[in-house]
């Protein structure tokens, strides 16, 4: 799991538009991924070198530069410098604890989000930035596009048939965040296999691991939620059409972003009911294998006490108490306290302690 801030306190003292990366630290060198494209034209390079994106910033092609990698602090003030992007953007764009948002400038839109998958069995929560401008689009993001969610994306525009390669920035701009928020349908059928599992495990088991998973997926949820409920206001910023640079026919395709990620935000609603349930179930559980416990250990104490109180009087050193010279004397006790016993535990099943 992220944690919710990472590093925030390093700004400290900085004037207003220090870059300052903020988030994991990896050690790798910045990844650069172009897609420059026009109907049947397409250029794609892979390169460690800012200054190879300077000839795209104007250009009748439409052209999508993936920046992989936020440490290179030299690579990203040359890059700001170039495209115009304000400091104070290029700042936001390197501290990966940002909330999810839109801002619009005159030659620009902004646009952070959150890109959530799976790796290793561990919830990823990436932070995808983005500068949406005429003919161009930048994003950026913390880790390898290997570990993305836009495959599929690389594919439709490697099509030389597909309807991509036909459309300028708005349709690329809803094509990037319609990836990210079908993946989020990825992690939530997981999230739910993975709560169907426990709700199972809960029946039969219940254990301080198991305490401890559904804990961390509680955690994750209220993350997840986090990560994606401030979605809904940049989707409707977009598709009232209010945006200059996206195109107006583009705003249908958002409508159905819209919906997608109305849906998705009460699923996850749904699922934190869910894991608050089976937090309840637990405690319940726990609860009542306590009772269980205490139950067994009551009634055996309870048998003995007679047994004690007899074993007790008897065991008095009085040299003139009756019955101790009594030939069957012992004989006898024991049949008294092997029927108090019984009769008890005949009593105790009767009234279904037992």
């Amino acid at each position: 799991m992220n944690r919710y801030t990472k590093g925030v306190s390093r700004k400290r003292g900085l004037k207003p538009g220090s870059l300052v990366h903020i988030g994991t630290v990896t050690g790798k060198k910045t990844e650069i991924h172009i897609m420059d494209y026009k109907d049947d034209i397409l250029k794609e390079k892979d390169t460690y070198n800012i200054e190879d994106c300077y000839k795209y910033k104007d250009t009748d092609n439409m052209t999508w530069i993936n920046v992989n990698g936020l440490e290179d602090i030299a690579l990203y003030q040359k890059l700001g410098e170039h495209f115009g992007i304000h400091s104070l953007i290029m700042e936001d764009i390197l501290n990966t604890n940002q909330r999810p948002k839109i801002e619009e400038f005159e030659k620009y839109i902004f646009i952070v989000l959150k890109m959530i998958y799976f790796k290793d069995d561990k919830l990823v929560v990436e932070q995808i930035s983005m500068i949406c401008m005429q003919n161009l689009i930048i994003t950026f993001q913390e880790a390898s596009k290997a570990g993305d969610v836009f495959e599929n994306l690389r594919t439709r525009i490697r099509n030389p048939k597909g309807k991509i390669r036909k459309t300028k920035v708005g349709y690329l701009t809803y094509a990037l965040i319609d990836s990210i928020v079908d993946n989020y349908f990825v992690v939530l059928e997981k999230l739910e296999d993975k709560i169907e599992g426990f709700e199972e495990s809960l029946m039969v088991n219940v254990s301080n691991n198991l305490f401890n998973e559904v804990y961390n997926l509680k955690r994750q949820m209220i993350y997840l939620w986090k990560a994606v409920w401030p979605l809904r206001e940049i989707i409707n910023t977009l598709q009232r059409g209010e945006v200059d640079i996206i195109e107006d026919k583009v705003s249908i395709y958002f409508k159905d972003v819209y919906d997608h990620t109305v849906q998705v935000i009460d699923t996850i609603e749904l699922f934190r009911d869910m894991v608050a349930g089976l937090l309840d179930t637990y405690l319940s559980s726990a609860s009542n294998k306590m009772n269980e416990i205490m139950k067994f250990l009551t009634i055996f104490s309870t048998i003995f006490i007679p047994l004690s109180f007899l074993v007790g009087v008897y065991g008095m050193n009085f040299d003139y108490m009756p019955e101790l010279k009594f030939k069957y004397g012992y004989a006898i006790l024991w049949m008294v306290m092997l029927s108090i016993s019984g009769f008890m535990l005949m009593y105790f099943r009767k009234k279904k302690w037992l």
